[in-house]
């Protein structure tokens, strides 16, 4: 008894490989082939662009967050039975820094001291909010010390201030010029508080790359903040860094435990909660919508392959007479719908990476086919689109359409495999 060929054997290979390469006058492939294939491209280049474009916008958000803020604050909340009132001042804030800095992971804790001003200059006015740091902890502030980015001498900070580039671009400012700082919190008189005013000289300028920091942000000398914003004693909070802020809860314990009673913890993820879930819920949706545009375009490999066994009626009938089994040829036109979906996914990976790459010229093309106001960073906080091509992403997208596009292939290609051979020569 003859052995039988393996499944997918090199003659399956070849009819299907005839058949794909068939005029259409012949029974060939069929438009709908082609158009299957154009759609499954698109649809994984789309699904590609769409996860890069949200794993940009999520790793420019948290940059931005952990590169200027803190991953963690802590805040006092301290009751005095004597006057009645609770104080958020930390007393010894120093010592509390040191005792953090202490614990291993954390790389970086610095006692801060913060207040809302309105800056002006020649006229010019705009509302900011200061941060007091001591001049070691600016520089070791990740995203801000840029040579590349900033302007100005931060070896100076000591005598001035550094503003953020929205702030100098709205008030006209440059290094080396005076910034005017009104306080609402100033003088205490018999008569009630009085505002503070006072001019400090712009030593250093930084552009954070996002919009709503840059617009706002000044800092100050600690001591100088200590004195202007009536804070003699203590600070408003500690920023304390760690090594893995995606895991800034695994911390909380332990510096809470080192910043003794009455203090409280914020980390980042808190204050940008909202946001994260409403990133993660888009995410989601966008995956299953882009899902379904892939589904779509699979669904069309289906009719190509109807037609494409309908052509080949008298084909089936011959090879089922010389001895085929329904195995191979299920397997042949299998071969030839899945090699519209493997192929337009080759093609749809190759245009979403090249579009993950060009995002920036891209976008700038558009921009400047739309007049200019296609991106506008005060609405949307960064200064152009981000995207991170991720090899998980690109798997993803691999994965979800080969496997749509096999499902999508098997019934077409077994409903050919169990074709009569009878009836399909009946008639020619």
């Amino acid at each position: 008894m003859a052995k039988s060929p393996p499944p997918f054997s090199r003659y399956e290979w070849m009819i299907a490989w005839r058949y794909l390469r068939a005029r259409r006058a012949e029974g060939g492939v069929s438009v709908m082939t082609w158009i299957s294939l154009i759609g499954i491209t698109l649809a994984v280049m789309a699904l590609i662009a769409t996860m890069s474009v949200r794993s940009g916008f999520r790793a420019e958000f948290v940059d931005t967050i952990l590169g200027a803020n803190a991953h963690l604050a802590v805040y006092g909340s301290f009751y005095n039975e004597e006057t009645g009132a609770t104080s958020r001042l930390l007393p010894e804030a120093d010592a509390i820094a040191a005792r953090i800095s202490d614990l291993p992971g954390v790389t970086r804790a610095a006692p801060l001291i913060r207040g809302q001003v309105i800056s002006t200059h020649e006229g010019r006015t705009s509302g900011a909010e200061v941060y007091g740091l001591a001049p070691r902890d600016l520089v070791s502030l990740p995203g801000i010390a840029d040579d590349q980015t900033g302007r100005g001498d931060l070896e100076r900070f000591g005598a001035g201030v550094a503003i953020g580039s929205g702030i100098a671009r709205e008030l006209g400012l440059n290094v080396g010029e005076q910034i005017r700082l009104i306080s609402p919190d100033g003088v205490k008189t018999p008569f009630g508080t009085s505002p503070r005013v006072k001019s400090y000289e712009v030593v250093y300028i930084f552009s954070l790359g996002r919009y709503d920091i840059d617009r706002t942000r000044i800092y100050m000398p600690f001591a100088e903040a200590q004195a202007y914003f009536n804070r003699d004693g203590g600070a408003d909070e500690i920023e304390v860094m760690v090594t893995d802020p995606e895991a800034v809860n695994a911390w909380r314990g332990r510096v809470l435990e080192v910043s003794g009673p009455g203090t409280f913890l914020w980390t980042w993820e808190d204050s940008a909660s909202a946001f994260l879930r409403a990133l993660e819920i888009e995410d989601n949706v966008m995956f299953i919508i882009m899902a379904i545009l892939v589904l779509i375009a699979a669904m069309n490999i289906v009719s190509g392959l109807i037609m494409l066994v309908k052509n080949k009626g008298r084909d089936i009938g011959i090879l089922r007479t010389i001895g085929l089994s329904e195995g191979a040829v299920l397997r042949v036109f299998f071969l030839c719908g899945a090699a519209t979906g493997i192929i337009g996914t080759v093609l749809g990976v190759i245009l979403g990476c090249l579009f993950a790459i060009y995002i920036d010229q891209i976008f700038s093309f558009v921009n400047w086919v739309g007049g200019g106001g296609v991106w506008d960073p005060s609405i949307r906080g960064i200064y152009e689109v981000p995207a991170k091509l991720e090899a998980g992403n690109v798997l993803a997208a691999v994965a979800l359409s080969l496997g749509l596009s096999f499902v999508v292939t098997y019934f077409p290609a077994r409903r050919a495999a169990r074709m009569n051979p009878v009836e399909a020569l009946r008639y020619e």
